[in-house]
């Protein structure tokens, strides 16, 4: 027999995917969300949420009281969209030139709307219930600006959970695992400095580009030589900049890298460790370096009786075989800052699909499975009527 709440749902499904189809037509990155803003706070006013606009600029709170039960329940969605262009060739593709639904927010926002049209319809819960729709996840600082600005100063929550597409996980699939789930992220920048000149007389010059690949090499030494095998951390040089042309070595270089770990003081450990490397390198070649922390997000933490929550509700909703434990992985979501600000909470995966042709997310033939959109909305109802008894 169905659950009573995917029936109620089942009467809107092609009302949200439209709606998630017109996000995706519009997509607006990290801090820039005004139009997706507005229709959020539209629809949540429509449906008798009281609303409140302007955390972390364009972030969206929609709350709604039903009786007098004290418990107060956060449920979180991102916004934002990636700088980078589609090429999916659906009917409702990026109208946007470089702007692009590429991780699923379109998604997540329309899923959590879905379940905030349900539950204001039906009223079945006895508390408060706050709807949080979070600008620049891609940033991965939206959330830290959320919190910052007051977000659970001014909507105390008891619980917050959030979720996010999974495609290669099979569809509809609930994927959740206790403790850290996701890794930190550390954004570094490091400029070299040297003594530039003609590439004809190198002994005149200090090389910078020289220099920035010796620092390369030598990083890569940190993940094997300074920590233990049995706690994963990645250490990826993505970018060197340095000059245009063959025949002029630079004096100055630019080095973008990406830190991932799965605990805080292997993190640290990394972090010292850049910082030590980087500059004896250069000095070894009588150049400078300097490091510069552009930004960081925590480890993404979740709660074991959280997580027993949304499992339990889980199967109740669609039976034993929906939920699994996932693996831990390497990237990021500032999730997390509202886990570290609030630890009573979890973060859990919903599968888009494992068939081959599925694009994983940040590919730019991506596009968000619709057919999940009833299985988050009624996941969200559910764990609402589940913990505002």
């Amino acid at each position: 027999m169905t659950h009573p709440i995917i029936e109620a749902l089942r009467g809107k499904e092609a009302q949200f995917t439209e709606l998630r189809r017109y996000f995706h037509q519009h997509p607006e990155i990290g801090f820039e969300e005004h139009n997706t803003s507005d229709r959020v706070a539209a629809l949540l006013e429509e449906w008798g949420y009281e609303v409140h606009r302007g955390l972390a600029r364009t972030g969206v709170v929609g709350t709604l009281k039903v009786g007098n039960g004290p418990k107060r329940l956060g449920l979180r969605a991102d916004m934002d969209a990636l700088p980078m262009q589609e090429n999916s060739g659906k009917a409702w593709s990026s109208t946007v030139e470089g702007k692009f639904h590429g991780c699923g927010h379109d998604g997540h926002t329309t899923t959590l709307l879905y379940a905030a049209e349900y539950l204001a319809r039906t009223r079945n819960f006895n508390g408060t219930l706050h709807l949080i729709f979070q600008p620049a996840e891609e940033l991965l600082y939206g959330g830290r600006v959320m919190v910052e600005d007051g977000l659970f100063d001014l909507f105390p929550c008891d619980h917050i959970f959030g979720l996010h597409n999974m495609p290669s996980q099979p569809v509809g699939k609930i994927g959740l695992r206790d403790g850290a789930m996701m890794a930190s992220s550390d954004t570094l920048h490091i400029e070299v400095n040297g003594v530039g000149g003609h590439g004809a007389v190198p002994e005149h010059t200090v090389d910078a580009t020289l220099v920035a690949c010796h620092i390369t090499i030598a990083l890569q030494s940190i993940v094997s030589r300074n920590i233990t095998p049995f706690q994963p951390a990645v250490v990826t040089v993505g970018s060197i900049q340095a000059g245009h042309a063959p025949n002029i070595i630079n004096d100055k270089v630019l080095m973008k890298l990406t830190v991932r770990t799965l605990d805080e003081s292997v993190r640290q450990t990394v972090l010292q460790r850049i910082h030590d490397i980087a500059v004896a390198q250069a000095e070894s070649f009588n150049a400078t370096a300097t490091i510069r922390h552009i930004n960081g997000s925590p480890v993404l933490k979740n709660n074991p009786q959280a997580n027993e929550m949304v499992r339990s509700v889980a199967t109740d909703l669609f039976g034993q075989d929906s939920v699994a434990e996932v693996n831990a992985f390497m990237g990021s979501e500032d999730f997390a800052f509202m886990l570290e600000k609030n630890p009573n909470g979890c973060y859990f995966t919903l599968g888009a699909g494992d068939e081959p042709d599925r694009c994983m997310v940040h590919n730019p033939g991506y596009d968000f499975n619709d057919t999940i959109l009833l299985t988050g909305a009624a996941l969200w109802a559910a764990l609402t009527e589940h913990y505002l008894r």
